[in-house]
């Protein structure tokens, strides 16, 4: 397989065709490896617009929706991103290049020494992974310019949107199969929060986040 040729097409023939056309995102898909960051039974399959198997019921998302998210965030380097669901840390490097510094939560200890490892590999020093539960973010690092969850939720609860800065994003595939949405939510003054369906999708739900919890706007 030439590497170059199917990273190429990758960004050309899935990523592009999916509205994503930020240059700054689009360089980095060149520049971040993300073969170095998937399971080598896998790795010729690294560049293919499927989910790839973490094992434990864990996926890597497709390379299409990981660039339309971290475009979607809309990162400035002067940003602090909470990402939840690290997996093998492939969007985490990629946050880690838009923005000031990412913590990125995730709850199984394999994939936490998995990304720790491939984000040293890749010299990705802005970053950290924490083992810990998702449905609760980090408050006691809160509060967050952005918060990305790679991977979809029945709803998102009011204990990650409540760690946004004012003015502060949250990306999330919302909903249940077959109808989920990527929809970015916006905190206004004081408990204000708005809501912007952005693009259809269906993703595998991050662990924890099986039970709606109840919130309102």
């Amino acid at each position: 397989m030439n590497v170059e040729q199917a990273r190429f097409n990758m960004i050309e023939q899935q990523i592009r065709p999916w509205d994503v056309l930020d240059t700054s995102v689009l360089g980095l898909l060149s520049m971040v490896r993300r073969e170095d960051f998937v399971p080598a039974a896998h790795r010729s399959q690294a560049f293919m617009d499927v989910e790839l198997p973490l094992g434990q019921g864990r996926n890597l998302l497709a390379p299409r929706v990981e660039a339309r998210l971290v475009q979607d965030l809309n990162l400035s380097k002067r940003d602090t991103v909470l990402q939840i669901g690290a997996a093998t840390g492939y969007v985490t490097a990629l946050l880690a290049h838009k923005s000031q510094r990412v913590i990125a939560l995730e709850a199984d200890a394999a994939l936490v020494s998995a990304a720790r490892a491939n984000l040293r590999q890749a010299g990705v020093s802005n970053a950290e992974v924490v083992q810990g539960d998702g449905t609760q973010g980090l408050a006691a690092q809160a509060p967050f310019d952005a918060i990305l969850l790679c991977g979809s939720v029945p709803e998102v609860p009011q204990a990650l949107l409540d760690q946004l800065k004012v003015g502060g994003r949250l990306l999330a595939v919302v909903g249940s199969e077959p109808v989920m949405q990527a929809t970015l939510f916006t905190r206004g003054e004081g408990n204000q929060f708005s809501r912007q369906a952005l693009f259809d999708t269906v993703v595998q739900r991050l662990p924890g986040f099986t039970e709606p919890s109840r919130f309102h706007f």
